[in-house]
């Protein structure tokens, strides 16, 4: 198939396609006489595959070690369950940035009452001036 009716299928646009092609993500296609790539269908589930382990948060990294694990006849499943386990790790210390940040701005948020003083004190703490964000 062409490279349009690929991306198409794969549910990406198709400087995606040419984009993971360059990474080194997907195989460069043959051409056809006419000078058009042919794309097989190994190339839609490559793309999906890649996809599926972005939603999951994979890095293009770890997707590119991932698909060569993938091509192993006797797949690595310590090598897999390692990347996937790194991922968690790095899931977790995101989670706690998050519960950090959302403790600060809730600091600041109820520090910031009604009132007709100028100062606030979320403003004040973006400025770099505020103790509130401490």
């Amino acid at each position: 198939m062409r490279i349009g009716a690929a991306a198409e299928q794969a549910g990406v646009n198709v400087q995606t396609l040419r984009y993971y092609e360059r990474r080194g993500l997907l195989p460069r296609p043959p051409r056809r006489e006419s000078g058009y790539r042919e794309f097989p269908d190994e190339a839609v589930r490559i793309v999906r595959f890649i996809k599926r382990a972005q939603d999951l948060g994979f890095s293009l990294d770890e997707v590119e070690a991932l698909i060569r694990l993938r091509g192993e006849k006797r797949r690595d499943r310590g090598r897999v369950r390692a990347i996937a386990e790194q991922r968690i790790r790095q899931i977790d210390r995101k989670l706690a940035e998050l519960r950090a940040m959302k403790s600060a701005l809730a600091h600041l948020v109820h520090c910031c009452r009604d009132g007709s003083t100028l100062e606030c004190p979320i403003i004040e703490a973006l400025d770099g001036a505020g103790a509130a964000a401490r």
